[in-house]
């Protein structure tokens, strides 16, 4: 999520674009400061059409269908997938991979969906990792069929990575 809020998918963002997206938060948290209304940014489309992105079609698919769809009590549907525009902001300070090389050399394992919009970060993350590491690619895979598609999750092979290095 670091990545992704600072530089957008596949480095889409100018640091110019980045700084508006920092300035319109900051001026929000004021608003809000002085009791303004919360706006709200990105997350889950509430309803497809003909021009809905397929990433946002992928997560609408688990996040607003009985699938993956929950709403806790303090809630609204609305809100369980969008951020707050003041606080997404805080996103951009998220560097995971900063001395993953150092987890090295406890072996590690990254998966990620063929067509995953998302897939950029694991091998990013695999590319930065120290030995041993495998890095396993889901044919047929997006993001989210990797939360719950059964029949696509590669159950055989954490199986065999969790048996070879939890001993």
């Amino acid at each position: 999520m670091g990545a992704a809020n600072r530089n957008g998918l596949k480095h889409s963002q100018t640091p110019e674009e980045r700084k508006l997206v920092i300035a319109a938060a900051a001026e929000q948290r004021y608003v809000e400061f002085t009791g303004g209304k919360i706006e709200y940014t990105g997350g889950t489309v509430q309803e497809l059409n003909v021009d809905t992105h397929p990433i946002q079609r992928e997560f609408f698919d688990f996040y607003c269908t009985p699938r993956g769809e929950f709403t806790p009590p303090s809630s609204t549907h609305q809100q369980t997938t969008r951020p707050t525009l003041s606080s997404n902001t805080k996103f951009m300070n998220i560097y995971p991979f900063v001395d993953i090389e150092s987890i090295s050399p406890r072996p590690m394992l990254f998966i990620a969906g063929e067509n995953a919009h998302s897939r950029e970060f694991s091998e990013e993350a695999f590319r930065l990792a120290g030995e041993p590491k495998e890095l396993v690619i889901v044919p047929n895979a997006g993001l989210v069929d990797l939360y719950d598609r059964v029949d696509l999750i590669p159950f055989a092979k954490l199986t065999h990575f969790f048996q070879d290095h939890l001993k």
